[in-house]
């Protein structure tokens, strides 16, 4: 009879419980019972005590596969995250007005560029440099949105250590240059005047190729020169190697 009086306590409090049982009380009541059980001795108390543990197993998982309760709303405001991106609205389709016009110097070292461009504030910018190229979004100026970008330099730069500093009336852009040296423009251009190695070509297609550039590109005098071998090989004065060129 020892056991039969705490054991009804437990039921109480479970069956009290059970109404309005979460999952972190059922599984208190199981532990309560668990202890109980093991301090149980005679069979028909065992057995109650079983059957009750069993049915408070069956409960639990039937609580942690119904669906979660919802905690309460609270009507009390919730403090705005402070956030770096720009103020832009969820999922914005932007326009920007194209930054065309700016000047730029260098030394062996980096490049700056300067960028006449007043009203632009540190944390409405939007950065993006790569080893290769750099693009810049100043957002939110008198209504406008600007974009000034390079999608290939001239050379390789070093990102992280590239930034942009802003000041009352100019952006200032410094990229690091990955390699000294200097840098004949901004911009990536080919060499025209390198001549085809492929292969697969005739090999006096390379010289033909660079010839032309060079007519092309030359001035007046470089033009009169070449058209002057030109005729001098057609009329058998020069190398053949020169056949074929228009």
């Amino acid at each position: 009879m020892e056991f039969i009086l705490p054991y009804k306590q437990v039921l109480n409090r479970y069956w009290k419980r059970r109404k309005m049982a979460s999952s972190e009380e059922l599984a208190l009541d199981l532990d309560e019972l668990k202890q109980l059980q093991s301090i149980a001795k005679r069979p028909r108390v065992v057995s109650l005590i079983s059957n009750e543990i069993r049915n408070l197993e069956k409960l639990s998982i039937d609580a942690a596969s119904a669906p979660a309760l919802q905690p309460p709303v609270s009507t009390a405001r919730a403090p705005t995250p402070i956030s770096n991106a720009p103020n832009v609205g969820p999922n914005p389709v932007l326009n920007y007005v194209p930054l065309g016009s700016f000047s730029w110097d260098q030394d062996s070292d980096q490049v700056k560029i300067y960028i006449p461009l007043e009203g632009v504030e540190q944390e409405k910018l939007e950065t993006q440099f790569k080893p290769n190229s750099f693009d810049i979004k100043f957002h939110g100026i008198q209504g406008k949105n600007y974009r000034c970008s390079i999608p290939k330099l001239n050379k390789e730069i070093v990102p992280e250590k590239s930034k942009v500093v802003v000041k009352p009336k100019r952006v200032i852009v410094t990229l690091i240059k990955a390699s000294k040296g200097n840098w004949l423009d901004l911009h990536f251009k080919e060499d025209k005047l390198k001549p085809n190695l492929d292969k697969e070509r005739d090999p006096m297609a390379g010289i033909m190729d660079l010839m032309k550039n060079m007519y092309e590109e030359g001035d007046e005098e470089m033009k009169q020169t070449i058209a002057k071998a030109w005729t001098d090989a057609r009329s058998g004065k020069a190398s053949d190697s020169l056949k074929g060129f228009p």
